[in-house]
């Protein structure tokens, strides 16, 4: 029997085509205006730590492209019983992750990069599970790229010093993070 699929071919067109046009117009169709907010928050912040343009924007870039391909991938109904069982154990990580970033900021001192750092790379390794069969090898280089970057205790312990400056950038996340969690999203 031929493995041909209009269907399949049509999913890998779509997923090339967002891979390559990863702009801001494009990934607006998967990810909302307080996301895209906080995202824009996290690119000031990845160049102002890094000091490099360039690099802070490939970090965003990289996250864009992977929100994008999972939202094809769950539009197209392709993740498995078991799969939305990791999508649904991936969201409550997540939506633990907004809820101990916005305490960490709401009560000064109490920040704990180790606990930080643990929560990001859980979800790191729960949403690699989840697209393991789905997505190419670059992509899962991708999701490391992103999640390594973030969860980089240096970047926290900066990101949350009450005298530092990225004060005003993490107020912004916050809120947004905030919105998102009040709305459901995460």
């Amino acid at each position: 029997m031929d493995a041909f699929s209009t269907k399949d071919m049509a999913l890998k067109v779509q997923k090339k085509i967002f891979s390559s046009m990863a702009s801001k117009s494009s990934v607006q169709m998967f990810i909302d205006d307080t996301t895209s907010e906080i995202l824009d928050e996290l690119y000031r912040i990845s160049k102002e730590y890094s000091g490099n343009k360039t690099e802070a924007q490939k970090v965003i870039k990289d996250l864009c492209k992977i929100a994008v391909k999972i939202g094809i991938l769950f539009r197209n109904n392709r993740f498995s019983t078991e799969e939305l069982g990791l999508a649904q154990d991936f969201k409550k990580k997540l939506h633990q992750g907004a809820m101990t970033a916005i305490s960490f900021y709401e009560v000064d001192f109490t920040f704990d990069k180790a606990v930080m750092a643990d929560l990001l790379t859980n979800c790191r390794d729960l949403l690699l599970k989840l697209v393991n069969t789905h997505l190419t090898p670059k992509s899962h280089g991708r999701i490391n790229h992103v999640f390594n970057h973030y969860s980089d205790p240096e970047l926290l312990t900066k990101l949350y010093d009450p005298n530092g400056p990225f004060r005003p950038n993490l107020t912004k996340i916050c809120k947004g993070l905030d919105k998102l969690v009040e709305d459901g999203t995460i």
